[in-house]
């Protein structure tokens, strides 16, 4: 006769075996954020804010530490990472632009390939239409940035007024859909307004960083050697002596007690943060319960970084680093060991094409990006060792010129086309980031370092040239003002 415990025995070794082998088509649960940094994460060593189902994530999967976005702009970063395309393929050049419907899509391929799909959340591409989107099977979804309080979201194609603070519904809302029956693999993205201005936590978190002092980075007004743009930003919009978004109500301030206000922004923002730590940690339990974590490919990550004074600079639009890195962080058992680090530089247009290879699901037609699916075996041969940027200036916020630079493993190179075919009018920038990662001391006039320019042009060109960007399309740069931008699109 079998005993009971031989027969528990067995029961638990298949269940362990099962959870940790490979499934044919896989889950995907991707969350993405709005403007959080990559180091807005205490996984990524951050000195206060406490995040620890990120952190969990961290540990039970990879850490890609060097992730960037092609553009830093929500919408054409949004675009790029469902697409595997760039900005100037894709079209979706700024926030005010639709994706199109007929472009191939990471949502419509998996839906596709049998994939039950869902969106809910901030989707950010179409200010003014709420309408259910194309590859999805269940929309709930809003128009232009959303509220941190009080939202109505068209589910469905119905209207509904979502009271309450905006992390909470759509975790609520995410929950209720992942409790369903689902007879078909899923697609789930999920899409959050923070940590996106206005800086608006919730009433248990609003003072939770009070007693954190906090100070004008470093770097806020050591521009020696930047770009005059630079210096002309500080008192804009985007800029330090600014209105911070609201937390300043008179500006310019160049005051030594303006630094108040930017202390009090700056709480906020992380303050938002944890509340979607703590969705993000309810996202995972209700997976837990569903018996559908370790089948479920789950991806965290944020449309774009965000300059929290560095330059003396708010915002993000710019190839500095804290504006074009975002955290990556992938947990999937089967495939993934935890505590993996990956080094190697992955971009937002390598999504599509990852998650589509790891789902067994064919591939977009066309993409610039790769999937990052070898570096999770290990493989890293042949791995991109550089890759271009481009940014373009907006009549909307004119705080930041045409941006189009090149990134390599230790050298930046980043230049300022006027738009009108004619040269450059701003300084271009040159870091060392390998000696310099705070990027403080630009080379680009340093004559030690002119083979190092030329050969960075050159690439820059390259890539250009791979990812199907000449002609360089690009609106005129009108110059950096200090009008505020309409109160609808801030």
């Amino acid at each position: 006769m079998i005993s009971p415990q031989f027969l528990l025995l067995i029961g638990c070794t298949i269940s362990a075996a099962s959870a940790a082998d490979p499934v044919a088509h896989p889950n995907v649960v991707y969350i993405v954020t709005d403007d959080q940094r990559y180091d807005a994460m205490s996984c990524a060593g951050h000195p206060f804010l406490k995040t620890p189902h990120m952190d969990r994530l961290a540990s039970e999967g990879a850490n890609f530490v060097n992730a960037f976005v092609t553009t830093s702009l929500c919408s054409p970063s949004r675009a790029s990472a469902i697409s595997g395309l760039y900005a100037h393929t894709h079209g979706v050049i700024s926030n005010f632009t639709e994706f199109p419907d007929d472009l191939p899509s990471l949502p419509k391929q998996l839906q596709a390939a049998g994939y039950e799909t869902a969106y809910i959340g901030k989707w950010h591409m179409g200010e003014e239409n709420d309408a259910p989107r194309p590859g999805f099977d269940y929309w709930a979804s809003h128009k232009g940035q959303g509220k941190y309080f009080d939202n109505e979201f068209n589910i469905n194609g119905q209207r509904v007024m979502l009271k309450g603070y905006y992390t909470h519904r759509i975790t609520e809302l995410a929950v209720n859909w992942l409790r369903r029956p689902h007879e078909k693999p899923f697609l789930l993205m999920i899409g959050h307004k923070a940590p996106h201005t206005p800086f608006t936590p919730e009433p248990k978190y609003e003072h939770l960083f009070d007693d954190i002092e906090i100070h004008y980075p470093a770097s806020a007004f050591a521009l020696e050697g930047k770009p005059e743009w630079v210096k002309e930003r500080l008192i804009t919009w985007h800029g330090i002596y600014g209105p911070l978004f609201g937390f300043r109500e008179k500006f310019p301030d160049t005051r030594p007690e303006g630094e108040a206000d930017f202390a009090r922004m700056v709480r906020a923002y992380f303050a938002t943060i944890k509340s979607v730590d703590d969705s993000l940690g309810e996202i995972l339990k209700t997976l837990e319960e569903t018996g559908q974590l370790d089948r479920t490919i789950f991806v965290f990550t944020s449309d774009n970084g965000f300059l929290l004074g560095e330059y003396g600079m708010m915002d993000k639009r710019t190839m500095h680093e804290p504006s074009i890195r975002v955290p990556l962080l992938v947990r999937y058992p089967p495939m993934i060991k935890p505590g993996t680090v990956i080094k190697e530089m992955v971009l937002n247009i390598d999504t599509a094409p990852s998650l589509l290879d790891l789902c067994g699901a064919p591939p977009l037609p066309k993409t610039h990006g790769r999937s990052w699916r070898p570096l999770l075996e290990g493989k890293t041969e042949g791995w991109r060792k550089s890759w271009y940027y481009e940014y373009n200036y907006e009549k909307q916020f004119p705080y930041t010129p045409n941006v189009r630079g090149v990134r390599t493993e230790r050298w930046k190179y980043v230049h300022y086309p006027t738009g009108d075919g004619g040269p450059d009018k701003h300084k271009a920038e040159l870091y060392d980031l390998l000696n310099d990662p705070e990027e403080r001391h630009n080379l680009i006039d340093d004559p030690r370092y002119q083979g190092v320019l030329e050969e960075l042009k050159r690439e820059l060109k390259r890539l250009q040239l791979e990812t199907d960007a000449i002609p360089d399309r690009m609106p005129v740069d009108e110059g950096i003002k200090t009008e505020l931008p309409e109160q609808s699109i801030r």
